[in-house]
């Protein structure tokens, strides 16, 4: 049986088409399960009208020479009825039983009713008197009109922000009660899919431009030094011009909130995650408080342009780190470690020698308003970061980097050399000496590092006695005092004289300061000269890579954790939860390790990895302007913040240490199943190790997650659940299934979905496209909701996973990727899939994908 529903609208003296089709296979009493919505740009008026057209559909399946199955449909028009949105709303309890008539107008071929729905309300109506009157072929088609984007947040203008264009999907299914829950699936695009790229591509160029003018201002430098320098200026200048040139291509696009699975490989995209959707499944059930579940799904985050020959970024960044050892004869291998100390104490210089000269400055204003209080707490602060300033300086990598940067220098003689020489112009002529012209440098002092540091703390300690000193005589001075002296007292004593003691001082501190940051940045910028010396040209291309990955994974974990901010602003467990300890953030892989596949695991594997550089603050927005609530990104590659505004009456209901800036963590976890045809021939013949290392690894990371939560926050912080498995139990399950030697163990995914739900976390779906297999995953993991927390009925659970998957969101994500109606699955492929990822007949077929 299938009913066939066209709706027409008139708001504007324009007609509306909408075409919807349900299928009910093989029953004579039809049940619809699917409703029917109005899109958000028309939404649905009194004069609205809709028709429904039922058809009689035999199913007849042939094999063909190719021997693929095709479905092929014998159709016949039963009737139709047409009646309008207001018709429905005046109708007793809204419902309308309308006669189907045929196509001449005259025949009554049935009976169809019709009910609105709206989510919080529910009906009690007895199975029994559904499906009584076989003859009359009733069918129920739930119609909601429920506003689509309050189903995100508290607040409308939040949603509006980030999510767009919504799909919406409504369900009835049976619970184990004969009762009736309706479920309301939504699926929406993010503007994060192009916002957050965009902002890091600019960020990558700013930070490259940057080390291009470092390198410049490292000085003279020898002949060999030099010529390496220009060269690593070179590839730097390729990669900014390149990275100029994606961004134009990106600011030409308009009016797009997401990549088709199509342009996966495109160049031009090649920063922006694949077809990246917000799913939100909420249930209304009889007597029970309405729930949602979220879930994100994108395609995995991998460098698909430029392939997968060599691998994917985890075995090409091992062999490299391999061959750069072997072959750094022309300069000076410093080890991975090495080099991100290095950028760390750049970075933490960048930081604190701005923030060392604000407090100096708030110091003297103190003193000049001889304010004891304000002098006190600016000297607290600044001798604070001082000393975090000194202590990151105290480093040996900083002292042999300073030795290795006056060796290059031109005129650098060393020791041997210049006792070698020493003794050869003594044997040599005296005539001959003056035709050493040579310049030499001076002796280098290797205790000078030292002193020039220490200096730092002198200046500090200096500063800190001076304003003891002033803060003590300041109160003797208030001791009372015989009238006769008090003209002499008030006359001697001068406000500015705090400030005036202490500007030479503090002056001297911010010299010293000043300093040891050009010598430092100079010493690290030498050690980052020898990592990107050692990395031409294939460490460029790695880092490019590695660049086109992590946009497209930070990009989906921004739109995962505003989407869970939004959904938790009113839970006050969630949000202590936020800043005491974080979120997890669980990402769920359907990736094969066979073939192609295999490389984009292996970026996915180091794009998600590098997502523990990321930070996340919430702001005060400037306006509750829709352009003043996107997040920004700031930040250089080795850590970015990204800082979510919130409206000003929503901000102030947080907790305070979220208001004060406190920057949240989050933990990427990732756990891989394959399970197409591509596994199975991977488990029999390939090599599985990569995934096993990774699930073991993962798990590794959530147990230490779940350790540190339960250390912080109250369990009653985290939200309850009708299976109260407790998260110790599941978290034991999932360790046995990672070591467990067993195929396609995608019970591994679902523990560790469960887990994930349970401790408040985001979860995340992936395959190569997030449309095929990741549908079939979405919609099994929302139906094992329904039935574990809802009581979903068993007789319905098939029934549901098959109209979610005809029917739901997920096939029309199919249609907005491929403009096509078909899961891109074969009968000979969906043979290897587990039996719960299958989709039903007529959903799939062979289609460019």
């Amino acid at each position: 049986m299938t009913l066939s529903e066209n709706t027409t609208n008139f708001p504007f003296s324009k007609m509306l088409l909408i075409n919807h089709t349900l299928q009910i296979p093989a029953n004579k009493d039809p049940l619809f399960l699917t409703g029917v919505t109005f899109p958000s740009e028309y939404p649905a008026s009194p004069e609205t009208l809709v028709k429904l057209s039922v058809y009689d559909a035999k199913d007849k399946t042939q094999e063909s020479v190719s021997k693929h199955f095709l479905l092929c449909m014998c159709v016949s028009f039963l009737g139709s009825a047409t009646f309008s949105v207001g018709d429905l709303l005046r109708a007793k309890d809204e419902r309308l039983t309308l006669s189907l008539r045929s196509s001449d107008g005259v025949c009554t071929a049935g009976t169809v009713v019709v009910s609105r729905l709206k989510m919080g309300e529910m009906e009690e109506v007895d199975v029994d008197q559904i499906t009584t009157d076989i003859p009359s072929q009733k069918v129920r088609l739930a119609v909601n009109n429920f506003f689509f984007f309050t189903l995100f947040s508290p607040s409308l203008c939040l949603s509006l922000a980030v999510f767009k264009n919504p799909v919406c999907k409504v369900y009835r299914f049976q619970t184990m009660d004969s009762k009736w829950m309706l479920v309301r699936e939504q699926m929406e695009e993010c503007t994060l899919s192009f916002s957050i790229p965009k902002q890091l591509l600019a960020l990558y160029i700013q930070e490259d431009m940057s080390r291009v003018q470092d390198l410049k201002e490292l000085g003279d430098l020898s002949p060999h030094w030099d010529n390496l320098r220009k060269e690593v200026m070179t590839r730097y200048a390729g990669i900014i011009s390149s990275y100029q040139e994606t961004l134009a291509e990106m600011d030409k696009i308009n009016g797009c909130s997401f990549k088709p699975s199509c342009c996966k490989a495109q160049k031009s995209l090649e920063f922006i995650p694949i077809n990246l959707h917000t799913q939100r499944m909420r249930v209304t059930c009889p007597k029970k408080t309405d729930a949602f579940y979220d879930i994100v799904t994108v395609g995995a985050p991998a460098a698909h342009f430029q392939g997968f020959k060599g691998g994917g970024l985890q075995r090409l960044l091992s062999r490299y780190e391999a061959e750069k050892k072997s072959t750094a004869y022309q300069c000076i291998y410093y080890s991975p470690e090495h080099t991100a100390k290095a950028q760390e104490v750049l970075n933490i210089m960048s930081l604190l020698q701005p923030l060392i000269t604000r407090l100096v400055d708030q110091l003297l204003q103190a003193a000049h308003e001889h304010s004891s209080p304000g002098l006190r707490d600016a000297l607290k602060h600044l001798s604070d970061k001082t000393e975090q300033f000194v202590h990151t300086l105290k480093d040996e990598l900083v002292k042999s980097a300073l030795l290795a940067l006056h060796a290059a220098q031109p005129g650098y003689v060393s020791k041997n050399q210049k006792s070698t020489r020493a003794q050869s112009q003594h044997q040599e002529p005296l005539s001959l000496k003056h035709q050493d012209t040579i310049p030499h440098h001076k002796e280098y002092d290797e205790e000078e590092w030292d002193r020039l540091w220490a200096n730092v703390a002198k200046c500090l300690n200096c500063v800190i006695a001076m304003v003891d000193k002033l803060q003590e005589e300041d109160n003797t001075k208030q001791d009372p005092v015989p009238e006769h002296q008090l003209a002499d007292v008030i006359t001697s004593h001068n406000p500015g004289d705090w400030r005036e003691q202490l500007c030479p001082l503090v002056t001297r501190l911010k010299d010293c300061v000043m300093e040891v940051v050009e010598k430092a940045k100079r010493a690290m910028t030498f050690v980052l000269l020898q990592e990107a010396a050692c990395s031409i040209p294939q460490g460029f291309l790695l880092q490019q890579r590695r660049d086109i990955v992590f946009s497209q994974a930070l990009a989906a974990l921004a739109c995962g954790f505003v989407m869970r901010l939004y959904a938790g602003m009113q839970d006050k467990g969630f949000l202590r939860q936020l800043h005491l300890v974080g979120l997890v953030a669980q990402f769920e892989s359907l990736l094969s390790t066979y073939s192609e596949e295999f490389g984009m695991l292996e970026d996915m594997e180091v794009g998600i990895s590098d997502l523990q550089r990321v930070m996340f603050k919430i702001t005060e927005a400037k306006s509750d302007d829709l352009s003043d609530l996107q997040p920004l990104v700031c930040g250089r590659r080795d850590h970015f913040t990204v800082e979510v505004p919130l409206p000003k009456l929503v901000f102030h209901t947080l907790p305070e240490e979220i208001k004060e800036g406190k920057l949240l963590r989050v933990f990427p976890v990732l756990f891989n199943v394959g399970i197409n045809e591509q596994q199975t021939i991977a488990e029999r013949f390939g090599d599985i190790s990569l995934q096993e290392r990774i699930n073991q690894k993962n798990f590794e990371t959530l147990e230490a997650y779940y350790k540190s939560l339960s250390e912080k926050v109250p369990l009653e912080c985290l939200p309850c659940f009708q299976t109260q498995t407790d998260i110790k139990e599941l978290l034991e399950t999932l360790g046995q299934n990672v070591v467990a030697k067993k195929k396609k163990n995608v019970e591994i995914l679902w523990t560790a979905g469960t887990i994930c739900r349970r401790l408040n976390g985001i979860r995340f779906t992936s395959c190569k496209s997030a449309k095929d297999r990741t549908s079939m995953s979405v919609t099994l993991e929302q139906c094992a909701l329904l039935r574990d927390e809802h009581q979903l009925s068993k007789d319905f659970f098939v029934r549901a996973l098959d109209c979610m998957r005809r029917e739901g969101c997920r096939i029309e994500n199919v249609q907005k990727n491929i403009k096509c109606r078909k899961y891109a699955f074969n009968m000979l492929q969906l043979m290897a899939f587990p039996k719960c990822y299958r989709p039903p007949e007529g959903t799939y077929g062979k289609v460019d994908s």
